[in-house]
């Protein structure tokens, strides 16, 4: 793990406040577009990308998540105008595809434990759409991040001891030293 040269916090830890870690929480996203778009399509044209991402948004069952999520990205909420699924919450198309983006394929990263990959989706997914989220949920979800790309996971046990702690109150400092000093260490 690296500390971000900007807030200082576990890259990206520090997303959705600090710029730079809400780009590398979007760089996690982008760069499964990227490996999508490469192999299923080879060079694609900037133009061509709103048309694949529409027909992606038509079926988010059949494709992996991070393609899914970049792909709300590049098309825009008719009701908020913002990226699609990244919208308040409330506005009814980006709850939506919020809830669409679910359906869409894990498939989880060589050598780390089964189920990294879907912690690692849910925590991005609250990480750059926190509106409607608990301030402590949030904050659970965007601290873990560094972990989980790291390759650990909680056991259930850890995460149920670290959920209890963020609901009783616990303090920022106190939720990262659980978090970065034992999950992942069964």
């Amino acid at each position: 793990m690296r500390r971000c040269p900007h807030c200082d916090y576990w890259e990206p830890a520090g997303a959705p406040a600090c710029a730079r870690c809400a780009g590398l929480v979007d760089e996690i996203v982008e760069e499964g577009w990227r490996a999508f778009l490469e192999r299923e399509f080879g060079t694609s044209l900037p133009s061509d990308e709103r048309l694949i991402a529409e027909m992606i948004a038509d079926e988010p069952d059949k494709h992996p998540w991070r393609v899914v999520d970049a792909a709300y990205d590049r098309l825009t909420c008719p009701d908020c105008r913002g990226r699609l699924s990244r919208g308040p919450a409330g506005c009814a198309p980006c709850d939506l595809a919020n809830g669409f983006r679910y359906s869409a394929i894990e498939i989880d990263r060589p050598a780390v434990p089964p189920g990294n990959e879907h912690a690692l989706r849910v925590n991005v997914a609250v990480t750059r759409r926190p509106y409607g989220i608990s301030e402590s949920e949030v904050l659970l979800r965007r601290l873990s991040l560094p972990v989980l790309l790291e390759g650990r996971l909680p056991t259930r046990a850890q995460a149920q001891a670290t959920k209890a702690l963020a609901n009783g109150g616990a303090t920022e400092a106190e939720l990262a030293a659980l978090i970065y000093r034992e999950w992942g260490d069964a």
